[in-house]
């Protein structure tokens, strides 16, 4: 519970100084909440002003001032942010608020001739808002308004309020709101940095300086407004053309959104030109927009543009006696590829598959999730391009941009608000992951909705909706790691602020005050701020047993020998020791796999002076390896003030000679989300991790020095794509990344939608040597965030269970090492490399699946269907004896046959990437299997 209230300065000519008889004038400071009323707040935020509906015409926001003093604005600024975006403006505030008074700001306008003007602002600027969800700042100069999550409390702010579904709030957002609705505080201006509590969504009432206020004359009822006359028909292309005018228009009613907050319905013409560049549907809004699927009316009223989308404000509304025919989904992708492709077609019906789910972070807030178009979800751009090579990166967005598509779920619901609607798509039995194929049984509209192009279902989700939507099951295939061979094995793990000591019994122990996330109980399930540099993890005993549950269950199923672990509490800041959060885990481990199992390696005697509050770890089976002499810990590089210190531990197989013995070290280098950006895109603090990594190589090769071993293995978090300029310069080094040289690179992170890994394992040349396998076991980055511990109970879908998933947000990576050098291992046997040139004929394996090289080559196999390699489709018992399955990369001549979907099908001439039981194509089908 917050408890601090807001500080109040005052203006003097100095200390003593009397102050004039004029009214004691107050600068607000930025600090917490102010239940007292005794601080300058945001009192009322609107952004419908001249929409459609709209009572007014501008956006504004109104300040109060509750104390007995006038507030001075001079140095405050006023921002409104989008809901999860960018700045749409500043206001640079004058002059005072009196006691007692309020402050409009008039923003931008709309164009509703029929709305009421604000009263006479008090300032103004002409910024436009979004009438759903946005973000509003007060603050001082200096504050950070792209901060995300709770920023009550937070440096520099006066005051703020989110709503709808905005990424950052105090506490919790305010509900969503509308063109009629604006976000209002309580008369008295209390202020309990809970946006939720604090505001409720209301009738817009600015009121200025001056006490004046502005509001819609109230309609009698018992005189209802007459409903407009229809006028002569013209078709919906038509309509899509004339915002501003009334209009009367017919189609065939596609989708009902009477329900779940779209308050509306789509037409669309049947006879309509698919070819012309116009849409021929509209989207209907209003309170008399109600009407069947599959009905025939006529709609007759304003045409405008909102957000994006174009709709018809319904005056009138008549269902017709006559059918005007059936509606043909859009079926190819390539009609909505591009922007113009999509405006051409708003609020038409689609059924197109090809779709991965590439984005699921939404899912458990807003039902929604991010599509990418084709096999594979998305990829960063510099975890496999050089970040200098503009052009190329360039591309690589532009590809992005061109497959990614949002699928919604009809309703305008925020489950983090209303957390006791169950989740759209999203249950146990259908996690949704990331990777996931998609396959639509129903139409859907490609519609325009919160700064995005959307496939909305033709009616609200009410569950998974498996009726009209399925996911590939990704989990069952990664139930557990793949085989990597080798006699001992290594592995890499991000346990995601794993701290034994809560944020319960931090306050207890009286070593400072914690907020925490709370479930939709109001229970506490983990930290949002413990200060002083307090335990970031679980809020109490009864979360941390769950976070742990999972953890020690993916360890055990992991069955490495050695795995290095990141973000693991360094207890020593909570007056423990140093490893008492590693033998913690130990000690949960062995309760699970038996006594003895698991050991860790002990901190060293020597350690850096000011360490962070979380640190790199090695545990290992004692059953199959050895330590060989003590840790080490980097204790005097400058580059790592701002980041975890590597930790290096040698080993060897259990009882093999220390002549055996391989270094590994630990790695987390400096995050992406703080510190200077140097603008090649690679996320804050590139020039820190660069340096972290030329200290790292450094280090290691003193190490192979003063130890004489010659192997070293770099595992862990280092925060830093493949191909960007920290892993760059560790590979200049003499070091190959694993996963990226004999795995493919499979991801280990995803992050805004975009599949990377930010974690790696690294060997030198000798390490190389004793490699047998490696792969990514994918149960964390994949999975919705909803899985976690952290999000018990957030909605009435419980979706957090024991399993491995989900267990922190990093995927472990895992290596086989063949311990004995005197016995050398192959690689997986032609497994495809980077980097490595490949000519017509080369046969390799990749992801599972095999292709042959048609020519020289360096591409990565199953990157695109039209490029340099050829998968080979696996062999299908048929009636007429075995066929190779059908694959979109292999090149087939007239006569060749293939098996796919239960059928078997003959080319009639040179076909490549087309699916077989496509109409009008180079296939006939000949067969069944």
């Amino acid at each position: 519970m917050h408890s601090t209230h807001k500080a109040r300065r005052v203006v003097a000519a100095g200390a003593g100084a009397a102050l004039a008889a004029s009214a004691l004038v107050l600068v607000p400071a930025a600090a917490q909440a102010a239940p007292g009323g005794d601080a300058l707040v945001i009192s009322e935020a609107y952004g419908g002003g001249g929409n459609s509906g709209a009572p007014v015409t501008h956006d504004f926001v109104e300040l109060y001032n509750p104390t007995d003093a006038d507030v001075d604005l001079a140095g405050l600024l006023l921002e409104y942010r989008s809901a999860s975006g960018g700045s749409g403006g500043v206001v640079d505030l004058e002059g005072t608020v009196g006691a007692g008074e309020h402050f409009l700001v008039q923003l931008g306008a709309g164009a509703n001739a029929d709305a009421e003007a604000l009263p006479t602002p008090d300032q103004e600027q002409a910024i436009a808002m979004s009438a759903s969800s946005g973000r509003v700042f007060l603050y001082e100069e200096g504050f950070d308004s792209a901060a995300e999550g709770d920023l009550a409390g937070a440096e520099g702010l006066v005051d703020m309020i989110g709503y709808g579904g905005a990424a950052s709030f105090e506490t919790a957002p305010a509900p969503g709101l509308g063109n009629a609705v604006s976000a209002s505080r309580s008369a008295d201006g209390t202020d309990s940095d809970d946006n939720s509590a604090d505001f409720a969504a209301t009738a817009p009432t600015p009121t200025n300086s001056a006490g004046e206020t502005a509001a819609d004359e109230p309609t009698d009822p018992d005189e209802p407004t007459e409903p407009v006359e229809p006028g002569e028909p013209v078709p919906i292309a038509e309509a899509n053309g004339s915002a501003g005018a009334t209009v009367t228009t017919r189609g065939v009613v596609t989708a009902d959104y009477r329900e779940g907050g779209f308050n509306g319905f789509t037409i669309q013409d049947p006879a309509g030109d698919p070819d012309d560049g116009t849409s021929d549907a509209i989207f209907v809004w209003g309170d008399r927009a109600r009407a069947e699927i599959g009905q025939s009316v006529s709609v007759t009223g304003e045409v405008s543009v909102y957000n994006g989308l174009t709709e018809i404000t319904v005056d009138g509304l008549e269902v017709l006696d006559e059918d005007l025919g059936e509606i043909e989904p859009i079926t190819d992708w390539n009609a909505i590829a591009t922007p113009e492709g999509r405006q051409a077609h708003l609020s038409e019906l689609v059924q197109i598959d090809g779709f991965t789910v590439s984005d699921n972070y939404d899912a458990n807030r807003y039902g929604s999730f991010g599509l990418a178009y084709g096999d594979e979800a998305l990829r960063q751009p510099t975890d496999v391009i050089d970040p200098h090579d503009g052009e190329a990166i360039a591309a690589a967005e532009a590809d992005i941009d061109a497959r990614s598509i949002t699928l919604d779920d009809g309703r305008s619901t925020n489950f983090g608000n209303q957390q006791d609607a169950p989740l759209s798509y999203l249950t146990p039995e259908t996690p949704v992951r990331v990777g996931s194929a998609v396959s639509f049984s129903e139409p859907f509209v490609l519609d325009y909705r919160y700064d995005a192009w959307n496939l909305q279902p033709t009616t609200p989700v009410d569950g998974s909706a498996s009726d009209i939507v399925e996911f590939s099951d990704e989990r069952a295939e990664n139930a557990s790691p793949q085989e990597v061979g080798g006699d001992v094995s290594l592995a890499t793990f991000n346990v995601l602020n794993y701290f034994p000591t809560t944020g319960e019994e931090f306050e207890a122990a009286g070593l400072g005050d914690c907020t925490f996330y709370t479930d939709r109980a109001g229970a506490p399930t983990t930290n949002n701020r413990c200060e002083p540099n307090g335990p970031r993890g679980a809020a109490d005993a009864e979360n941390l047993e769950r976070q742990q549950t999972k953890i020690v269950s993916a360890i055990s199923e992991l069955d490495a020998s050695i795995v290095s672990l990141e973000e693991i509490e360094n207890s020593a800041h909570f007056g423990k020791d140093r490893d008492f959060a590693v033998a913690s885990l130990v000690d949960a481990l062995n309760e699970k796999d038996g006594e003895g199992t698991w050991s860790y390696a002990a901190s060293p005697d020597e350690l850096p002076a000011d360490e962070d509050v979380i640190r790199n770890a090695f545990i290992f089976r004692d059953a199959e390896v050895d330590l060989v002499g003590e840790s080490h810990i980097l204790t005097d590089s400058d580059a790592f003030g701002n980041a975890r210190e590597p930790l290096f531990q040698a080993f060897t197989a259990e009882g093999a000679p220390e002549d055996e013995a391989f270094l590994v070290s630990t790695n987390h280098f400096k995050s992406k989300g703080s510190g200077t950006d140097d603008g090649t895109g690679q996320g804050n603090a590139n020039p820190d991790r660069i340096a972290q990594a030329e200290a790292l190589a450094a280090y290691a090769a003193e190490l192979q020095g003063s130890t004489g071993i010659e192997p070293v293995f770099l595992a862990g978090d280092f925060n830093s794509y493949a191909s960007e300029d920290p892993v760059r310069e560790i590979e200049a080094a003499g070091y190959t990344n694993l996963n990226y040289a004999l795995n493919g690179g499979e991801a280990t992170y995803n992050y805004d939608g975009l599949d990377g890994s930010l974690d790696h394992v690294f060997a030198n040349e000798a390490a190389l040597e004793l490699v047998t396998g490696v792969d990514v076991w994918q149960i964390n980055a994949q999975e919705q965030i909803g899985f976690e511990y952290s999000r018990y109970n957030g909605n009435a879908t419980l979706l957090y269970d024991e399993s491995v998933f989900r267990a922190s947000d990093h995927n472990p990576i895992l290596v086989g090492i063949a311990a004995d050098a005197d016995e050398p291992t192959e690689p997986v046997a032609d497994e495809w490399r980077k980097g490595e040139v490949y000519t017509s004929g080369d046969v390799v394996t990749h992801k599972g699946a095999e292709y042959v090289a048609q020519w020289w080559t360096t591409e990565k196999p199953g990157t695109t269907p039209w490029g340099s390699w050829m998968e080979q489709g696996e062999p299908v018992a048929c009636e007429a004896g075995e066929v190779d399955s059908w694959t979109k990369s292999q090149v087939y001549t007239g006569g060749e046959r293939v098996a796919h979907h239960g059928e078997v099908f003959e080319a009639q001439w040179w076909t490549r990437n087309q699916n077989p039981v496509a109409a009008n194509n180079a296939w006939e089908a000949v067969g069944s299997c």
